[in-house]
């Protein structure tokens, strides 16, 4: 997208119409075939001019430009119209000199030992065994920019999800129930996660609403999350609260709403409970806004075997650090991110994720000032770092520390990878490093990953070749091509095959149906048969993608439900 260069007057007319100029070009790059009318100060970013939480960010990057000011992110996601903005415009200081990037004395990363805790047969004997051996290390540091860091030891991790666990053992939460989680990226967060798990009940992990005044709405969309878990009980935000008749009329199950401080603030002592390997740890849902919810069912045997397999593969280490921007409502930055961290005892860096999408250098300063070595982004992240950030941004950003830099959760664009790995050479990023990487919900989160620092492997097939019969034909000098990257090989312990639409196996370089077993998979979805009967095929799973094998290498192609057959090709 091009960026605004327009300078504004200082009078209120001025500043009036440049705003809305920057808004009106926004809106026309987005949505070119679209005829709408002119922004005013009271069109609704939403409802009228369509501008989605990444549009926002993009008008927040202009608006900065145009006016030379810098915003808080904040402005963008309570801003209802271009009034509001217009506010904060107002309210907002010059922006000043971006300051080099500068790193502590020392990074986070220790001594390197093994602290894995290799009987562990559940989550929370995870936690346990760390606050058992060394409760003082420091497990995860919230890093909220300028506002303020907070850091929790593994003490303080059990402390204060044993105070929720209370609390929700006070409101009769059973061994077995469902507890939905509906909180931002913070310490109640975890605490939340872990006290649901001590009190032997089910986490749901669901996605915080992004405004304050689309909570209803928000609501709404997870209705049918809410009643397909039977959620007994929901921890969220205050904001929340005063919904909470309307919510618990549509979800027969709710008993209660309450917010971590209610939980916690109770004087009552937390009884243990017995936790197995195969109790369920939590339900990742995949869908649930409209049609039927998937929530995967993934026991703490599973999550462990996921996890140790690609620690193994990776050569995971307390010594590593991960830093995080990734929502923990989901399996790539609640499992992948923290959980993964959580077990092999190596600090988590974790920021909100809207402090990235509206200034994604701060997740490169990050691992620079902590001596990041783990991190992970869907391919728009770092398509976003090398579209959004400025050379001036960071000044002295050293990213020699980044061993690993996962990129998955969709599909990995070749031009992506390598315009990002050519964009952060100069600023220590090791071309090796980039590592695209294969997975799914019902696998836990990770299924294949590439043999240690292999670094990107793009294979170059025949266009027609592939277009008319699917076979991954290798392009010579001269041949129209496609391009796909390989997502690296089954982890540990897992299979992973090519079918076709009988179930017959393909051979390599043939296009296919993926489907996978293993000791990461799900055991099908919750209180959904129609749904976990189509996805099992005998004793494999199907992952509903398209993918050929070449080398021992997957290749991801599509998804089913993506292809059309028109004519004979696809």
């Amino acid at each position: 997208m091009t960026s605004v260069t327009r300078e504004p007057d200082s009078s209120p007319v001025d500043r009036q119409e440049a705003l809305l100029h920057v808004i009106r070009q926004l809106v026309t790059e987005l949505h070119p075939d679209t005829v709408s009318p002119a922004p005013g100060l009271d069109s609704s970013l939403d409802r009228d001019l369509g501008l989605d939480s990444l549009a926002r960010m993009e008008l927040l990057d202009r608006l900065e430009q145009a006016f030379h000011l810098t915003l808080p992110e904040k402005a963008l996601v309570t801003a209802e119209t271009p009034r509001d903005l217009l506010r904060q415009l107002d309210r907002s200081k010059k922006r000043t000199t971006v300051q080099p990037v500068s790193r502590p004395g020392s990074p986070l990363s220790s001594e390197k030992t093994d602290l894995s805790p290799h009987t562990a047969r559940t989550l929370v004997e995870v936690l346990e065994a760390h606050v058992t051996s060394h409760p003082d290390r420091g497990h995860i540091l919230l890093d909220f920019h300028q506002e303020k860091t907070e850091a929790l030891s593994f003490s303080d991790l059990l402390q204060g999800a044993e105070k929720v666990a209370a609390g929700l053992q006070r409101y009769y939460l059973e061994p077995g129930d469902t507890a939905a989680i509906m909180l931002p990226t913070g310490a109640d967060y975890f605490f939340s996660f872990f006290g649901v798990l001590l009190a032997g009940a089910i986490p749901v992990p669901l996605y915080p609403p992004a405004r304050p005044t689309q909570i209803e709405e928000h609501l709404r969309r997870h209705q049918g999350i809410l009643k397909n878990a039977g959620a007994k009980i929901l921890i969220t935000i205050n904001e929340v609260k005063p919904i909470a008749r309307f919510l618990k009329a549509r979800v027969k199950t709710l008993d209660q709403i309450k917010t971590v401080e209610e939980l916690s603030r109770l004087e009552r002592k937390f009884t243990p409970t017995l936790i197995q390997a195969d109790d369920t740890a939590f339900l990742q849902y995949t869908s649930g806004s409209t049609g039927d919810p998937k929530g995967v069912v993934l026991s703490h045997a599973n999550l462990l075997a996921n996890i140790r397999a690609m620690g193994q593969t990776i050569r995971a280490s307390s010594a590593d650090v991960f830093v995080s921007w990734l929502p923990l409502y989901h399996d790539m930055g609640l499992i992948g991110a923290w959980l993964g961290s959580l077990y092999y005892g190596c600090r988590l860096v974790i920021m909100p994720p809207l402090s990235f999408l509206a200034r994604p250098d701060r997740w490169l300063r990050a691992i620079h000032k902590y001596g990041g070595t783990l991190s992970a982004s869907p391919n728009f992240g770092y398509e976003l770092c090398f579209q959004r950030i400025k050379d001036e941004a960071i000044q002295g950003l050293d990213l020699s520390s980044w061993r690993l830099a996962f990129n998955g959760a969709e599909p990995v664009s070749p031009l992506t990878i390598m315009n990002f790995s050519r964009r952060f050479k100069r600023y220590g990023f090791r071309e090796k490093a980039m590592t695209p990487v294969y997975g799914l919900a019902e696998s836990s989160v990770g299924l294949a990953f590439p043999p240690f620092e292999q670094g990107p492997v793009i294979d170059h097939v025949k266009r027609e070749s592939f277009m008319d019969t699917g076979v991954a034909t290798p392009a010579g000098k001269g041949d129209s091509t496609l391009q796909f990257v390989a997502c690296g090989q089954p982890l540990p312990g897992h299979q992973i095959r090519i079918v076709d639409y009988n179930d017959r196996e393909l051979p390599e370089r043939q296009e296919g149906r993926l489907q996978f077993k293993g000791p990461s998979v799900t055991s099908g979805y919750f209180r959904n048969p129609d749904q976990t009967r189509a996805l099992f095929h005998g004793e494999w799973l199907d992952s509903g993608d398209l993918a050929y094998i070449a080398g021992g290498d997957v290749y991801i192609t599509s998804r089913v439900k993506d292809i059309i057959i028109r004519g004979g090709r696809n």
